[in-house]
């Protein structure tokens, strides 16, 4: 078999990082991992070596090299389909892709004003920043509608663990940073993501990590 090998950004900061290492985490696959600092002097170097986008995240599959988070998502649920990445049932899976896209292009003033910054804890002007209260409050929405039509049978956005909850973890370790309330609906789904393993994991990595000036 191919080895797999997954190329991340620090992972304090790297919100495009996580959501793959979650999808390949619940694959249950052996993998790899390159950690590149970033915002060092030599972060571009490193990163080039992996990347042809000059940017992380990155994943290498025997010769295949798949880039952006959602691509590498995409070819994870092809290649190991017994890990049920998206849901079964073509309605639902779906709602889970257009959810998921949704996060991939949009909320632009959540991530401009709160960036990822996983282990602090901290209040900023970036919550009254235009368009912050407006992503927050679709974001909640979007997720409670997920968690009301499709969530019965787990924990999870659709029930079991998808992309979607891989493509939205982030945003609950913005909302922890920064304070932002959970609808209480949502707590448990919170509560899922933030007690997976992987995510564990991940965090504990992030506390060991060094802090960069620029998100304090």
């Amino acid at each position: 078999m191919s080895e797999l090998t997954l190329v991340v950004g620090s992972k304090n900061f790297s919100s495009w990082s996580l959501r793959p290492y979650l999808a390949l985490a619940h694959t249950g696959q052996p993998f790899r991992e390159v950690l590149v600092p970033l915002d060092t002097p030599e972060t571009a170097a490193l990163i080039a070596m992996h990347s042809p986008s000059g940017r992380v995240p990155v994943l290498k599959h025997g010769d295949t090299v798949v880039w952006d988070s959602l691509s590498i998502c995409e070819y994870l649920a092809e290649s190991f389909p017994a890990a049920k990445l998206w849901p079964e049932a073509s309605p639902v899976r779906a709602m889970a892709r257009s959810v998921t896209t949704e996060m991939h292009s949009g909320f632009q003033a959540l991530r401009t004003h709160l960036p990822m910054d996983l282990t602090a804890r901290k209040t900023v002007p970036g919550l009254d920043a235009p368009g912050v209260h407006a992503d927050i409050a679709r974001i909640q929405a979007l997720l409670s509608g997920c968690r009301e039509r499709h969530g019965k049978a787990g924990p999870f956005l659709f029930g079991d663990f998808s992309i979607a909850d891989a493509f939205y973890a982030p945003v609950i370790t913005r909302f922890v940073t920064y304070g932002v309330p959970f609808r209480p609906e949502l707590t448990s789904w919170r509560d899922a993501v933030l007690g997976l393993p992987a995510m564990i994991k991940w965090t504990e990595a992030a506390q060991g990590e060094p802090q960069l000036a620029r998100y304090r």
